[in-house]
């Protein structure tokens, strides 16, 4: 008759842990559709675009130019305009 007086506790328990499994499952759900949502959208852009853009080319050897430049500065070059 112990068990009685425990009665309540234990089913506030459980539901307490039956919720928490809904709610992890649920967000774990959630979790790999986002993931599968991203991978979507990666392979759009992927087949979207064949390559880089002219203006990321063109960015890209104004960055490396600057490298360039830096890297004689650092060296003790002196480099004329």
């Amino acid at each position: 008759m112990i068990l009685d007086a425990h009665i309540p506790t234990l089913i506030l328990c459980l539901s307490g842990l039956a919720a928490v499994a809904i709610i992890s499952w649920a967000m774990l759900k959630a979790w790999r559709e986002w993931l599968a949502l991203q991978q979507i959208a990666m392979k759009a852009n992927d087949t979207e675009f064949g390559g880089p853009t002219a203006a990321a080319r063109i960015e890209l050897a104004a960055l490396k130019e600057r490298v360039r430049k830096l890297e004689a500065i650092a060296s003790g070059v002196d480099l004329l305009p």
